[in-house]
């Protein structure tokens, strides 16, 4: 026989010589979970408590509350410092625009309690093209900002309702040209 085949006859006896495997298990024989498991259960199930506490706690200050105009200004104290969506109509004639610094102002009325009026301030240069002052017809606004000392809106977003294709045909109906063509503001 030769070298090889004298090594290769001890390693197979060294391996059935061998003890088996140690598998520690628990007196009614069930292994028990590896160390390494746990600590990884326990360290993934800390990263998910620390993200979802960190979306609960972080969406409560970022969240905007929507509102009617009459309803904000009812409970305005309780949005000192938080962005708010508030719905209303656009009170006819109130729309202006200025150049520099750019800024538009208006003023929006609760649909339901008319009278209720909330001055709005929007310090950007471009508005949607649905949002003009249009005559015979009222304007849905949807502003979103945070209220000021001084009572009014500080808007960061306008949004305005499209009239409805059935408005408008009424409005040819009765010989009226489409709100569109209208101005869209006046100067400061």
């Amino acid at each position: 026989m030769s070298d090889l085949d004298k090594e290769l006859e001890q390693a197979a006896a060294a391996v059935d010589e061998a003890p088996p495997p140690v598998v520690r298990q628990t007196t009614d024989h069930t292994p028990l979970p590896r160390k390494g498991n746990v600590g990884l259960l326990i360290g993934l199930l800390v990263m998910c408590g620390a993200i979802l506490s960190l979306l609960f706690f972080s969406f409560d200050r970022s969240s905007a509350y929507a509102k009617e105009v009459d309803e904000l200004l009812r409970e305005k104290d309780k949005y000192p410092d938080r962005s708010v969506r508030v719905q209303g109509t656009l009170v006819k004639g109130t729309l202006v625009h200025r150049d520099q610094p750019c800024e538009y102002r208006f003023q929006m009325e609760a649909t339901k309690n008319k009278g209720v009026v909330l001055p709005v301030r929007y310090a950007q240069c471009v508005v949607p093209d649905t949002f003009r002052d249009m005559p015979g017809m009222d304007v849905m606004v949807t502003a979103e900002g945070k209220l000021n000392n001084e009572g009014y809106l500080e808007a960061s977003t306008i949004f305005a309702k499209c009239p409805s294709k059935y408005e408008m045909k009424d409005m040819q109906k009765n010989g009226q040209k489409a709100p569109h063509v209208s101005q869209m503001a006046q100067t400061l």
